[in-house]
């Protein structure tokens, strides 16, 4: 063998121990590549259809798979990263992030063409992935004795039935299943936001307001530390019980004030203008405006229910995933906590994706050129592949690894 081709396979070596040095190195952008090419290949390529979906719902594969597809895969980033960090326990490292990367991959081949013969498949490594999340949480947990991560276990196991769910909707062509299924995946997916959220944004304040991490001078209230969450917990029991729809809305207006509630958590002076700073706030508050919309629309308000769904999704968790993935990418591979201008750009493109999709929702008049849907989704896409370019040489990085300021 030459010295150039042994010189090959260890850089070869090297990269692939950058790669799955943590589950966010691995994950985050497999996430944002997902994320950005998902959309434009259902809107641009597909014409909002699916090569082999035939008895079911094209609209119901796109939801599935940028809730779980999309966010499932930044949630097994952060939570393989952010469970050792919080127990003090070791990363998981090399071949089970690969593993899980390869089940989380069998889903999402399968949503790509909307495969019906292959929907079991598919929902089976759906179900692997968050089983193996949960089972992870429940071992630390018994590891160090803690219940500080029952929420995040209790708002995975809604994440599993919400996710099966959807998968017998289409086999059994129930579209009502489907579309309550839908709204369990979004409603646990921001249960776990709010946990997040919660346990992000303190220590990123109190980093901004002394960087030389000496003091704390933000100290959050602890009562509303988890409010957000356990309102939209009491959510999740009412959709599980098919508690009536004026129920659901008022359930979901509060869940959504508490989310509101949040966004004061910004003002910190000054500072509250820092891109960091005005993302998460920006988060909670998108995230909360769109459960609030859509209660007002379940009590009879002329109000957009989808336009409410895709301000929560696209808006709270769009942008509350975005800013995490920009957060952790920096502190985790030893830079300062300051985004580059890439990622402030990035920021803003989705924040005016999510103006273009839900505006015609609440202005039926409104036209855009080549229609709400194309130029949300390219500004989506051009969001993400810029985060992309500007973090993965970072996270892939041999140089970056064990050089956390986190």
């Amino acid at each position: 063998m030459s010295a150039s081709s042994m010189l090959d396979r260890g850089k070869d070596r090297m990269l692939l121990a950058a790669m799955t040095g943590e589950g966010l190195r691995l994950f985050f952008p497999i996430t944002a590549l997902h994320a950005a090419l998902w959309p434009l290949l259902w809107i641009v390529g597909y014409g909002f259809d699916l090569p082999f979906a035939t008895t079911t719902s094209p609209a119901q594969w796109h939801a599935q798979e940028m809730i779980i597809g999309s966010f499932g895969a930044a949630l097994i980033g952060f939570l393989t990263s952010a469970l050792p960090e919080w127990t003090d326990t070791p990363r998981l490292r090399g071949w089970p992030l690969l593993l899980l990367a390869g089940i989380w991959a069998v889903g999402r081949i399968v949503g790509m063409l909307g495969a019906e013969a292959f929907i079991v498949i598919s929902a089976v490594a759906d179900q692997i992935w968050i089983a193996l999340l949960i089972g992870y949480a429940i071992f630390l947990s018994w590891r160090r004795r803690t219940m500080g991560l029952t929420g995040f276990i209790l708002f995975l196991a809604a994440l599993s039935g919400g996710a099966g769910a959807i998968r017998l909707a289409m086999l059994s062509g129930d579209f009502q299943l489907g579309e309550s299924a839908i709204r369990v995946t979004a409603f646990a997916f921001l249960g776990l936001l709010g946990l997040a959220l919660a346990r992000i944004t303190t220590p990123v304040t109190n980093l901004i307001l002394d960087p030389s991490e000496m003091t704390s001078p933000y100290r959050p209230h602890p009562g509303r530390a988890n409010l957000a969450a356990g309102l939209v917990g009491l959510l999740l029991l009412a959709e599980f019980a098919g508690a009536s729809g004026e129920v659901r809305g008022y359930l979901m207006i509060a869940a959504g004030c508490a989310f509101l509630d949040r966004v004061a958590e910004a003002f910190i002076g000054r500072e509250m203008w820092r891109t960091e700073i005005v993302a998460l706030g920006a988060s909670s508050g998108l995230g909360g405006a769109g459960l609030v919309v859509c209660g007002l629309s379940l009590l009879g308000l002329p109000l957009s229910f989808v336009g409410g769904l895709h301000l929560m999704l696209m808006g709270g968790l769009g942008i509350g995933v975005l800013a995490v993935l920009s957060i952790a990418g920096l502190l985790h591979t030893g830079q300062p906590l300051h985004f580059p201008l890439s990622a402030r750009i990035a920021i803003a493109a989705m924040f005016v994706a999510v103006l273009m999709r839900i505006l015609p929702e609440f202005i039926p008049w409104m036209e855009l050129p080549g229609g709400s849907h194309t130029l949300a989704a390219c500004c989506w896409s051009f969001s993400l592949l810029l985060w992309f370019k500007a973090y993965v040489p970072l996270l892939w990085s041999p140089d970056t690894l064990d050089k956390e300021t986190c």
